[in-house]
């Protein structure tokens, strides 16, 4: 059995300087308090001096061994992961700055996200920014941590151009999916729809996945509002205007995302400042087919720092309570 003995923290050994140090000064303590007695010429009697100072020293001792964490190896387990894959295609274009919704579209889009993340558990994500063209800014990954890092830096500066080509994001995502499981392969599009000279109903309608589910978030108001323009220090100097000189509006336009939805089975939302989407869409994922990514092999171990723990604080306990009156003369 002890041969199956490891630590779980190794470093802690370092404390092991703590029962020594605290040897050497009660050995010093102990020298200093009789030689004063002898200088006062009394003789004290001090019980169970010995044993007490072996006593708090190995309690000290365990304390620091329970602190290594020391277990005992049992064997190996089988975990499964089970998942699917998730791309999600980010509308960046200029449009995604407009603030009809609060605090503006693109910050709006990267809440929605960041809500769907929290509530992932084995899923894979990825992240495909778009405007006039598309690029795989971030591959599939189960680390969301590292996703939602990715998510931060996600800007309409990303991609230069303008434009909404919503049908380079869906081929891009589509011939990034890694098609080794039965499981649902899902994209999930969000933008503000005002797609133009694109195809993305034709593409779609051109992949032949029976797998593959799309979800739609559109993005902003129906009402719309102005585009507006930045500085090098992120203040608003103006709003965008057309070649004959007026402002231009952007709304929100649902069609083409709905029908996205509709062709693969997915659902249509649009977002809201109270953020209802979010819930609505992680329960509609959450009920997809999911299939097992990944096996691995895992170590058991039965933890036996708490006898170690309980044995030291018993010698501490112990300690303390060993008479210590002695006899003057």
């Amino acid at each position: 059995m002890l041969l199956n003995l490891e630590f779980e923290h190794y470093i802690f050994i370092i404390n092991i300087i703590f029962p020594v140090l605290c040897l050497i000064l009660m050995i010093l303590a102990y020298r200093k308090k009789e030689g004063i007695l002898r200088m006062m010429r009394i003789n004290t009697g001090i019980r169970f001096k010995a044993i007490r100072i072996m006593l708090l020293i190995a309690g000290l001792a365990l304390m620091v061994f329970a602190l290594m964490g020391p277990q005992i190896f049992q064997g190996f387990s089988e975990v499964k992961r089970e998942g699917m894959d998730i791309y999600v295609l980010i509308d960046t274009s200029k449009s995604m700055l407009v603030e009809d919704i609060k605090p503006d579209r693109i910050s709006r889009s990267k809440k929605v996200i960041e809500g769907i993340i929290d509530n992932l558990n084995g899923d894979r994500i990825g992240f495909i920014p778009f405007s006039s063209d598309a690029y795989v800014q971030m591959p599939l990954t189960d680390d969301y941590q590292l996703a939602k890092m990715f998510l931060n830096v996600v800007d309409t500066d990303m991609i230069a151009g303008g434009g909404t080509n919503i049908a380079a994001a869906i081929r891009l995502a589509d011939s990034s999916f890694e098609r080794i499981s039965s499981a649902d392969r899902v994209i999930l599009v969000l933008s503000d729809g005002e797609e133009f000279d694109s195809n993305s109903l034709e593409v779609l309608n051109s992949i032949n996945d029976e797998h593959l589910k799309v979800y739609t978030v559109g993005i902003g108001s129906e009402k719309g509002g102005l585009i507006p323009v930045y500085d090098a220090q992120g203040q608003v100097i103006g709003y965008k205007k057309d070649k004959k000189g007026d402002f231009v509006t952007s709304r929100l336009v649902p069609d083409t995302l709905q029908k996205l939805a509709e062709m693969r089975n997915g659902s249509y939302y649009q977002s809201s400042v109270s953020g209802k989407e979010i819930g609505l869409l992680v329960k509609d994922i959450a009920s997809l087919n999911r299939d097992t990514i990944e096996t691995k092999k895992i170590r058991r171990f039965k933890k036996l720092y708490q006898y170690f723990l309980g044995a030291g604080i018993l010698l501490f306990l112990t300690a303390y309570l060993l008479p210590e009156r002695g006899r003057l003369q």
